[in-house]
């Protein structure tokens, strides 16, 4: 099958952590002898960024972690036509432009033979939904949606069956247990426009700083704010890390903390972003501020903690910080729900479902194509 998948970017995950998803799945297709093509824009904000900072030996990592993989610049008056031609099936990440978007409906509105899907991966359909109701999907002939609270959304938006719950996964050909000599907290994540600051102070800083355990921080866009308050609790901030090192950072560390965005916490329950599946593959004790797994999608109390609060925050790190045996179970459980559960071959599956289902289906078929 010949998958054409349209992407921010591929190659840079600066502020971009759906290209970690991505790298996985697309790994996937082309073990199993799938043609993968994948087009990012000329100049994309997260490359742009990652670029500025860190200069091209950044992407170093990357390559050097999925050599199978590689991606074409577009510029913006690019032939899309050309670009998905002879596909099977054509995906569109949501960061793309709208007339992107609507052009390769419109290539499918006139016959273009592809399945043409949309990806959506963000919480714009309830925190921007105007933004995100102006991309012209009538030429499409369906969405996957990261949660299923969001393929609620679009249920209500009037797409009925024709949109498909597909989480993120971890890549367990990368995300594996390591060795290493482990010693305090890390935590992965970037600061978040301000969608969890009184979050990461109440169930990261201060509970780490209570539990005497050092705490490592890496990520992007802190803000002067934000690093006067990591300062004030004595965090080291690391900066940007390739998450093709993310095994190798956890397998430092006894455990990490997951602090969801306020939308994930509240108004899109159930969704746990890609940190969480990576974490568990990796093996690592985590911890979860308040996040409610509406869809069963782990065994709470058992593949990770929960922590109502920042007293009960810092009560579960001290049991982490003193209880090896525990912190042996979790790391066990975790992993074991992966496997079963959660991997990219696991997504792969799924999509291939959902593709055999819309050819089994025709008339679920965008009408308008």
């Amino acid at each position: 099958m010949r998958i054409v998948y349209f992407t921010h970017s591929l190659v840079s995950c600066w502020n971009h952590g759906n290209a970690h998803f991505l790298r996985g799945v697309l790994s996937e297709l082309i073990a199993r002898g799938h043609d993968v093509r994948v087009f990012a824009p000329e100049n994309s904000w997260s490359l742009a960024n990652l670029l500025a900072d860190h200069g091209p030996e950044a992407l170093d990592a990357y390559r050097t972690a999925y050599p199978e993989l590689g991606s074409v610049c577009y510029p913006e008056d690019a032939d899309v036509e050309a670009m998905a031609d002879g596909a099977d099936v054509v995906i569109v990440h949501e960061w793309n432009a709208h007339a992107l978007v609507a052009r390769l409906g419109q290539l499918r509105k006139r016959g273009a033979a592809f399945t043409l899907l949309f990806h959506d991966t963000h919480h714009r359909a309830v925190s921007a939904p105007d933004e995100m109701r102006a991309y012209d999907l009538s030429g499409y002939d369906g969405v996957l949606a990261f949660g299923e609270t969001l393929s609620q959304v679009y249920r209500g938006w009037g797409w009925g069956d024709r949109v498909w719950t597909w989480h993120e996964a971890a890549d367990t050909r990368r995300f594996v247990p390591l060795e290493g000599e482990r010693d305090g907290l890390i935590w992965i994540g970037n600061w978040g426009d301000g969608e969890r600051t009184a979050e990461i102070e109440q169930f990261l800083l201060a509970p780490a700083r209570a539990a005497n355990l050092p705490l490592d921080v890496h990520g992007v866009r802190y803000p002067a704010a934000a690093m006067a308050m990591l300062a004030r609790y004595g965090v080291r901030y690391r900066g940007w890390a390739a998450n093709a090192v993310a095994p190798a950072l956890f397998a430092q560390h006894l455990a990490t903390v997951h602090v969801p965005r306020r939308y994930y916490a509240t108004i899109l329950p159930g969704i746990p972003t890609i940190r969480v599946f990576e974490a568990l593959a990796c093996g690592i004790p985590l911890v979860s501020a308040p996040w409610d797994d509406s869809e069963g999608l782990f065994r709470t109390g058992q593949d990770f903690l929960t922590a109502h609060d920042g007293a009960a925050m810092t009560a579960r790190l001290r049991d982490l910080r003193d209880d090896a045996a525990l912190r042996t179970a979790l790391a066990k459980s975790g992993r074991e729900t992966i496997l079963a559960r959660h991997t990219c071959a696991h997504r792969v599956d799924e999509l291939m479902a959902i593709l055999a289902r819309i050819d089994a289906h025709p008339q679920q078929r965008s009408a308008a194509a």
